[in-house]
């Protein structure tokens, strides 16, 4: 059973949520470890066609952990240590390239690494009251990589600079209207929306989607990743 995570898979569709309410679904080398290996188990699930991506309680990730919040024996946390980066990049790149279609259901603030989830989502819900950005710059960490790519592409470079440089908070139905998410529903409406989307993703014929799904991310991401 998952450490930090739900994991219900219901025929085509997969549920993955975070699980750490109490340390507002933080992420640290061992949380990022869990959620590579519930990826592979989507990825090698022949009948999986869409997966929901949400979080427990009020925040959906708050992103990395202060450094030597992880339990000893785990390796350097994502905040911090040359191997933190590149775990990110990884857990990043195994969920935006996933063949199946994703759904994320953004139950509550999306901060740094948070927000780098939602964006390696093909399709994203939001509650009003959500709300997203990256705390990096100010932290005195540069923030790059594949995310990066995702956050120029939905919004326009200057955009990207104000939220990744300027680290300003959007609201969710700000980044609606500039159509960096898909929708934004109440909070009691979100799951049965998410999994409605889920659904129709996942009636579609596979192999199409899969191959639109791949071409599209090549212009996101840069053809260099596939």
């Amino acid at each position: 059973m998952p450490e930090f995570f739900l994991f219900e898979a219901d025929g085509p569709i997969t549920t993955i949520t975070f699980n750490r309410p109490e340390k507002r679904n933080g992420i640290n080398s061992a949380v990022l470890a869990e959620f590579e290996q519930l990826i592979a188990r989507v990825r090698d699930d022949s009948e999986a066609r869409a997966l929901v991506l949400t979080g427990s309680g009020s925040v959906f990730c708050a992103g990395a952990e202060p450094v030597g919040v992880a339990k000893r024996g785990e390796g350097p946390d994502p905040a911090g240590g040359p191997a933190g980066p590149r775990v990110i990049g990884r857990v990043f790149d195994s969920l935006a390239h996933l063949d199946v279609m994703t759904v994320g259901a953004i139950n509550g603030h999306a901060i740094g690494g948070g927000w780098s989830f939602a964006l390696a989502m093909d399709f994203c819900i939001a509650i009003p009251e959500a709300q997203f950005w990256i705390p990096e710059v100010d932290l005195g960490v540069a923030f790059r990589g594949l995310s990066s790519f995702a956050l120029t592409t939905r919004m326009g470079p200057w955009l990207a600079k104000e939220a990744a440089i300027l680290c300003r908070r959007f609201g969710a139905q700000e980044l609606c209207d500039l159509r960096v998410i898909n929708r934004v529903v109440a909070r009691e409406d979100l799951m049965s929306t998410a999994t409605a989307v889920a659904q129709e993703f996942a009636s579609k014929a596979p192999r199409a989607a899969r191959g639109t799904k791949k071409d599209i991310n090549s212009i996101v991401y840069g053809a260099r990743h596939y």
